[in-house]
């Protein structure tokens, strides 16, 4: 190809023209392909940037086919990116707080406060046992090797705390 065809496009007349006569084309079939009418028409914009950027080495004969390849992959990145987020936003539980009503806010500061204040109620041996297990996550052979005490003791200790726990919460 000569250097003259390549540098077609870069005339401002010309890229102008073309413009006009495929812009309305490329945001249509984007909106057909993939549903977003404000995406398209961004991407439309972002594919014009950039063939106005490489306008010396496209030729104006593939200036549209160049066009379409830009906005093809451009919305193809823009849903590989969506899709990324999405699995994101579904993995990551978040402690989102802003859509709980404040009824069920104030259940669960209620039940936390009970919840905290029936644990310090329990006798000494049971709470330490408990929490040892329950928040330390330690295996009752680690407690019973830690108190100095037998796994036998160690699960009676988890039992009756659970127990007393329970007659708490019966009626919560």
């Amino acid at each position: 190809m000569s250097s003259n065809l390549k540098s077609e496009v870069c005339k401002e007349n010309v890229f102008s023209d073309f413009f006009k006569s495929h812009a309305k084309s490329l945001r249509n079939f984007l909106i057909y392909k993939f549903g977003n009418q404000e995406q398209a028409e961004d991407i439309t914009q972002e594919a014009f940037i950039k063939l106005w950027q490489n306008c010396a080495d496209v030729p104006i004969e593939k200036a549209k086919n160049y066009l379409y390849t830009i906005a093809n992959n451009s919305s193809l990145n823009v849903i590989a990116h969506q899709k990324v987020v999405l699995y994101y936003k579904k993995h990551n539980n978040f402690n989102d707080r802003s859509n709980e009503s404040p009824e069920f806010l104030l259940e669960e500061a209620q039940f936390k406060t009970k919840l905290l204040n029936a644990i310090n109620r329990l006798n000494e041996t049971q709470k330490v046992a408990f929490l040892m297990h329950r928040i330390d996550e330690k295996k009752y052979a680690q407690i019973a090797e830690e108190l100095n005490i037998s796994v036998k003791a160690v699960e009676k200790r988890i039992h009756l705390a659970l127990l007393e726990l329970r007659k708490e919460f019966e009626n919560f």
